[in-house]
């Protein structure tokens, strides 16, 4: 597994060059990252733009302020893709409020597929799911957690959403190892309230395997939990970190 923080000290710009999967690339633009593959991919994600299932050539990770007005984000990421010249058609669009230098990325190459994970984290709205806490009717607000999975592979459809499960099981792997809590009720956290996750898969007819499964026993599923686990680590001790630092 390779796991870096590539834009820690990069300009607007650089280019992160996939090992794993080559022609898959990660560029630092302004305020934001885009990760593109080398060909359409299938896609699931719960983006605020673009979400769904459908095609993918691209997700894009937008930095917002806290102070964000929240009332129509898919309209303002629409604007914000315009501003930068990248297609509306096969992008999902994600905001965060944790910087870019912040991104972690890990990634692996195994014998039947590879996969590649972006992650921006932060916890200062940790929650855990599963318990009475305060909730509203509908509420929208930029993602602390925002993980980009890349898979060159083949993958049923259920084997994405299973990916997606094993995905989140990692996030929270990695809250609970690094002891973030509810600052509401003070239990383990296992997300925060805004987290969200894209996943893009080639589908690459080269790929003889097809993937049924995604889960914790499959080597894929062990792959695409290691490879979040790491990436959610790593960014949420560097936002700590950071935030320490500022104090």
């Amino acid at each position: 597994m390779t796991m870096e923080m590539p834009f820690k000290e990069a300009k607007p710009g650089e280019v992160y060059a996939s090992e794993a999967w080559p022609g898959l690339k990660l560029v630092l633009g302004e305020r934001h990252l885009m990760l593109e593959a080398p060909q359409t991919m299938d896609g699931l994600s719960s983006a605020v733009y673009g979400g769904g299932f459908g095609q993918l050539r691209r997700m894009v990770n937008i930095y917002v302020d806290r102070h964000y007005r929240c009332d129509d984000p898919a309209r303002d990421i629409a604007e914000l893709l315009g501003q930068w010249g990248y297609p509306s058609e096969a992008t999902a669009g994600l905001l965060t409020a944790v910087p870019m230098r912040y991104a972690a990325v890990a990634e692996e190459r195994g014998d039947d597929f590879a996969v590649f994970c972006c992650a921006t984290a932060g916890a200062s709205n940790a929650a855990r799911a599963g318990v009475r806490r305060t909730t509203f009717p509908a509420s929208w607000t930029p993602g602390t957690i925002n993980v980009l999975l890349a898979v060159d592979g083949r993958l049923t459809p259920a084997a994405m959403v299973n990916a997606v499960m094993t995905a989140t099981e990692a996030k929270t792997a990695a809250l609970g190892d690094l002891g973030v809590l509810d600052a509401e009720n003070g239990l383990a956290a296992t997300g925060t309230t805004t987290d969200a996750v894209a996943l893009g898969v080639s589908q690459r007819a080269d790929w003889p395997l097809l993937h049924a499964y995604a889960g914790t026993a499959t080597d894929l599923g062990g792959t695409v939990g290691r490879l979040v686990y790491a990436a959610v680590g790593a960014s949420l001790r560097a936002a700590a970190a950071g935030a320490g630092a500022r104090r």
